[in-house]
């Protein structure tokens, strides 16, 4: 083994222990009125939940201020207790700057096969969103769609873990506010991609500032948010042992897609709920 190697697994190691149960549970006693009385939130579904390591495999819904992970983890926390840690895989720039250390100790890992093994195999909860900025942008015209974009690496991390996924949908995050557009083409014509290596420049409307390209920030709207936690996949025993990936990303998505649809049939009004 290598220096570069024992580098590497003693900062991968320090990720994953860092989780401060302490800190999370004070954490969400401050988030859980927020949730609960301005986005009404609501978990179902926690008792079909295995025991061990387990993939949640969820749509990522609200833009620049998604509620996804706190949803969730209230939830699950709320059912659980503190003992059985949630990871959420998150990307690089939450881990820079003074707050680095918070995100840490209550559960934020960055997003790589290396820490989504070490949390899965230690027993942890670890949340991933395929879709990432694709997804939590999509256009409202398209609120209740299952669409990771094509990504499907979750897959392959559940399967080297040997864990089974859980998929999860959400409603009512994309109805915080009125989500244009990816911006797509936008940010190819101001070359972001090349520049900042960014590949959306998201346009939406909402208060007080009106229109909005991520900057100025609007205020999310107060709209009720429902998450939904289906049956577990166990990949190998429904796919076998050497899976078509496309295969398996179909089936995920088309039994999410099916929970959601059941979700927005359930739904009255936009935002209300």
């Amino acid at each position: 083994m290598s220096p570069t190697d024992i580098d590497d697994n003693e900062i991968l190691a320090g990720e994953i222990t860092k989780f401060d149960p302490t800190l999370t549970e004070q954490v969400m006693g401050v988030l859980r009125p927020f949730l609960k009385l301005y986005h009404r939130s609501e978990v179902r579904g926690l008792e079909k939940f295995p025991p061990g390591g387990a993939l949640v495999v969820s749509n990522h819904s609200g833009g620049i201020f998604a509620m996804d992970v706190p949803v969730f983890a209230a939830g699950f926390y709320d059912h659980f207790g503190y003992g059985r840690p949630v990871y959420t895989l998150t990307f690089d720039l939450v881990f820079t700057g003074p707050t680095a250390n918070f995100f840490r100790r209550t559960g934020f890992i960055k997003a790589n096969h290396e820490n989504a093994d070490e949390a899965l195999r230690s027993g942890g909860v670890v949340v991933v969103f395929p879709g990432g900025d694709y997804d939590v942008y999509r256009p409202s015209s398209e609120r209740n769609k299952i669409d990771f974009g094509g990504r499907t690496g979750y897959i392959t991390a559940a399967l080297n873990a040997g864990v089974p996924i859980v998929p999860t949908v959400g409603i009512g995050g994309q109805e915080s506010q009125l989500f244009l557009s990816r911006g797509t083409e936008l940010a190819k014509l101001l070359r972001l991609d090349k520049m900042f290596r960014a590949k959306i420049l998201p346009l939406s409307f909402g208060f007080p500032f009106g229109l909005s390209a991520v900057v100025p920030v609007n205020v999310p709207l107060p709209t009720k948010i429902v998450q939904q936690v289906l049956e577990p996949i166990d990949i190998v025993a429904e796919f076998g042992e050497d899976p078509d990936i496309d295969e398996v990303d179909a089936h995920v998505r088309r039994v999410m897609q099916r929970a959601l649809d059941q979700l927005a049939d359930e739904r009255r009004l936009p935002v209300i709920g």
